[in-house]
């Protein structure tokens, strides 16, 4: 029961955390432009990410055990996920700068997220489960995009 509360806490302040971001992001996109935001923005992570790191390997250091087991080597592959994280912040720089506004931008992603996440759980893709398309997906992705057309539209 507390392991199912944390996963809904941490839900709701990743989404919290993605609305400051893309707004925050697209202030700075407005003054400059959004690739310097989308720069900023994925510096000050490489930066959180190096301090986390040092941090990290210190206390372990500290303590004698080693900081991470001994694990097979990654796919290239897995090294490419900052690129579509940098065209989405680009994008939504430019897009909660237009008249879709930050609500349209959030709630389209989302729209993105469920339609690639069904996708990707049918062919199995980045070594997830396969898992067959059922109807309620299709709803859940209907339902999704309807509200985002609600917000897009304001109720017109």
């Amino acid at each position: 029961m507390i392991g199912r509360s944390t996963d809904w806490l941490l839900a709701i302040a990743g989404g919290v955390l993605l609305a400051l971001m893309i707004n925050y992001n697209s202030l700075l996109a407005n003054y400059t432009t959004p690739m310097y935001a989308s720069w900023v923005a994925h510096g000050l992570g490489a930066a959180t990410a190096l301090v986390i790191i040092v941090l990290y390997s210190r206390a372990f250091r500290s303590t004698g055990k080693e900081a991470t087991p001994q694990r097979a080597k990654a796919p290239l592959w897995f090294y490419f996920g900052g690129i579509p994280g940098a065209f989405t912040v680009i994008l939504a720089a430019i897009t909660v700068n237009s008249s879709l506004t930050l609500s349209g931008s959030i709630a389209l992603m989302l729209v993105g997220q469920v339609v690639f996440g069904i996708v990707s759980d049918h062919f199995g893709l980045f070594r997830t489960p396969r898992r067959r398309i059922v109807g309620t997906d299709f709803l859940v992705a209907l339902l999704v995009l309807a509200g985002s057309v609600l917000i897009t539209f304001d109720g017109v």
